[in-house]
């Protein structure tokens, strides 16, 4: 065994290795240690080239053997003439052991600070080992047999202690044959268990990770996020005016100073108050997931076919129009009773209305019948659109505020967030690095944690925007979420049975639907092409014991172990693995794209979309005049505030990554990267359709373009 004192350096120039960098290379062992060594290796320690990747700290190094043996820990970079640690350089070192390694399968790093300096942390780009073979024949010296690459792209840092390298071959636990690395899989996973623990965010709500700063978080799980440039100053200096709108004409003046570029907002101003724009909204705006065909009417829905034949084709029926498929429903049931705000000391209203709407010959969805709250009743009266105009568009209204509170927590917020958040976690504690599901869903997956971390430490917390600005202040918050869980059906999470189970797939104007199916087949295909590469059958995916403890984990801290979510509770076949990944990646990119960054184009103008509501339901008709309807709409800095909030989390980062854009180094060789060249093709393809189709559409429909969509919950 080598001490470092038996380590002679000198430095050289190595431009094989790194351009114009000066690395310290370890030349020769003392004598006696030169007698007994018995194996002898080059290592090259990569450091990668951001800025401020280098550090001063020391780094220690050991390799370790399929043998169970293992190299004394050598210093790469201490001592006057060392190579230092510099971002992009390359540290060359050679090891000796006095023992028989076998193949080389782990490189163990620890980094010490370095007294007197700062304690910095270090960006390991990753690890060459090449054995060097000494031959017989006179003059050929030491030969390099081929290097074998231990890949890092992490940051380390002198907390961590001794942190495992292994090469970068993907494999399953039933395929490896190293007592070894079998040792270091099971070691890898209690160390993040450890440090990655569940805690319960809210009763009957998904459990979210142990965690409340982005310190906790560490360097490796946490990102930095550059912001497009927004300019916020037309909302700001409305904070004191905890008053209604004077008129819809100051309304339109700040609307003016904040949406004039915004050509998406400024339709929706103009068209905002007509009942097709309504029915378009429920298929292709902020929340395309509430609307559902029906065949029969609620029960709880006080209306009858007389009423409604104003509404419906000539000749026509309401049962007619239900056997044919053309009537549809929203139900907001999720909201009834929930308790509301208070908001500027000033009592807020929720309603938990019913709509039914009719899809006429033209394509268009009209709503023709609205009931604000669930129990039928005199007091409850069925909103038509043949009654005076004042009353129907607050009518209106009152469903696109209800809408508001379900799109951001459930499907906003539970279904992309948290859904996303369960699933990391559970992938950090479950899944080994090595695991070819790891390496697939973590660039899908891995931002949840930061933002959602700081979302319940500012958005969802007191004095943040739901308790300054929403109906659904901190009281309902845990509420609504809890029913929006207790409803989720894993069904609903797959696109091409949500679409059918909802009836809006063959809907020739519903663009979400067109562009989800579309998405959702492109990466159906490409994760079941990843799957097919690592389980040879269905026993394969049966015979995972880690793939099988992830899903537990997952129905057990995400679906709550509710029997009639439908989530797997366990994987027994290629396609049933093929279809959750596909919800996972879906769900974190495609629908967030969908259900967040069109907030600010239909929300800009508030009277579409009022977070709350300061008088109560109306028990009657005509009473009311258009004007009256401000009084009844946020007030001046409630409705501001939000729209601060909105436009800085509906745009994308000024450097955000596209969907099934890859930079971890696992994707960009062999038949990994065939997959994800091809399925960059297909998203290519469909981008390419959606272009030209929005040509030809007065307000195109694009948040579902794969250029557009960022490939995970980053904001």
């Amino acid at each position: 065994m080598i001490s470092n004192s038996n380590i002679e350096h000198r430095r050289m120039p190595l431009s094989s290795v790194h351009a114009n960098t000066w690395f310290c290379v370890c030349v020769r062992p003392c004598t006696s240690v030169m007698a007994s060594a018995m194996e002898e290796f080059q290592v090259i320690v990569h450091t990668l080239p951001a800025p401020t990747s280098g550090t001063y700290s020391i780094l220690r190094l050991t390799l370790i053997g399929s043998e169970g043996g293992e190299t004394t820990p050598i210093s790469v970079n201490a001592g006057a003439n060392q190579h230092r640690l510099l971002p992009g350089s390359a540290c060359v070192v050679r090891v000796w052991s006095e023992v028989a390694l076998g193949r080389v399968v782990l490189v163990r790093l620890r980094l010490e600070a370095r007294t007197g300096f700062p304690d910095l942390d270090w960006h390991c780009r990753g690890v060459e080992v090449r054995r060097l073979c000494d031959r017989q024949e006179e003059g050929a010296g030491l030969q390099h047999q081929g290097a074998e690459h231990f890949p890092c792209s992490r940051w380390l840092r002198s907390v961590d202690g001794d942190v495992e390298l292994r090469n970068g071959d993907m494999c399953l636990l039933n395929s490896e044959t190293v007592q070894t690395l079998k040792d270091h899989r099971l070691k890898d996973l209690h160390t993040k268990q450890q440090h990655i623990r569940w805690r319960r965010f809210a009763e009957g709500v998904p459990h979210c990770v142990d965690m409340t700063s982005l310190k906790e978080l560490g360097p490796n799980l946490s990102y930095t996020r550059q912001s497009p440039g927004i300019n916020l100053q037309y909302l700001r200096g409305f904070a004191e005016r905890a008053e209604s709108w004077s008129s819809f004409t100051e309304l339109e003046t700040m609307f003016s100073h904040n949406g004039s570029q915004n050509t998406v907002a400024k339709y929706v101003q103009a068209h905002w108050a007509e009942d097709w724009f309504f029915g378009y909204q429920c298929l292709n705006g902020c929340n395309p997931l509430m609307v559902r065909q029906t065949r029969l009417l609620p029960p709880n829905l006080s209306i009858n076919s007389d009423i409604l034949c104003p509404f419906l084709p000539d000749g026509s029926s309401l049962e007619q129009e239900l056997e044919r498929g053309s009537i549809f429903l929203l139900d907001y049931e999720m909201l009834e009773g929930v308790p509301a705000n208070v908001i500027n000391g000033k009592q807020q209203f929720l309603a938990a209305p019913l709509v039914l709407l009719h899809l006429n010959q033209q394509g268009e969805l009209k709503p023709i019948a609205i009931q604000l709250q669930q129990a039928p009743g005199p007091q409850n009266p069925v909103f038509l659109p043949s009654d005076p105009g004042p009353d129907w568009l607050l009518a209106k209204t009152w469903v696109r505020c209800s809408d508001f509170q379900c799109h951001q927590l459930s499907s906003h917020f539970l279904r992309t967030h948290l859904l996303g958040e369960v699933c990391c976690t559970a992938t950090l504690r479950q899944l080994p690095e090595v695991h070819p599901l790891h390496q697939l869903l973590m660039p899908h997956i891995k931002t949840t944690l930061q933002i959602n971390i700081q979302a319940r430490a500012s958005l969802l917390a007191a004095n943040g925007v739901f308790d300054k600005n929403v109906g659904c202040g901190l009281e309902a918050l845990p509420v609504l979420l809890s029913r929006a869980t207790e409803r989720l059906r894993y069904r609903s999470l797959c696109v091409p049975d949500d679409l059918a189970d909802r009836g809006i797939h063959t809907l020739k104007h519903c663009y979400y639907a067109h562009d989800a199916l579309r998405v959702w087949n492109a990466l159906h295909r490409f994760v079941s092409g990843w799957v097919d590469m690592y389980y040879l059958g269905d026993q394969d995916v049966e015979q995972d014991s880690e793939l099988q403890s992830w899903i537990t984990e997952i129905y057990t801290h995400g679906f709550l172990q509710l029997p009639h979510s439908g989530c797997p509770q366990s994987f027994q076949t290629k396609p049933e693995l093929s279809q959750f990944v596909t919800m996972v990646i879906y769900c974190c990119s495609a629908l967030h794209a969908a259900v967040n960054f069109s907030q600010v184009d239909f929300d800009l103008w508030m009277p579409n979309c009022p977070a709350s509501m300061m008088h109560p339901p109306p028990q009657t008709k005509g009473m009311l005049t258009e004007d009256e309807i401000l009084s009844i709409l946020p007030d001046v800095n409630s409705t501001c505030n939000l729209l601060i909030t909105l436009f800085l989390l509906s745009q994308p980062a000024a450097d955000y990554v596209p969907l099934c854009q890859y930079r971890e180094p696992v994707f960009s060789s062999g038949a990994p990267h065939r997959l994800v060249e091809k399925v960059q093709a297909e998203l290519r393809a469909i981008s390419d359709e959606i272009t030209d189709r929005n040509k030809k559409l007065e307000l195109p429909y694009d948040y579902m373009s794969p250029d557009r969509i960022e490939n995970s919950v980053a904001i």
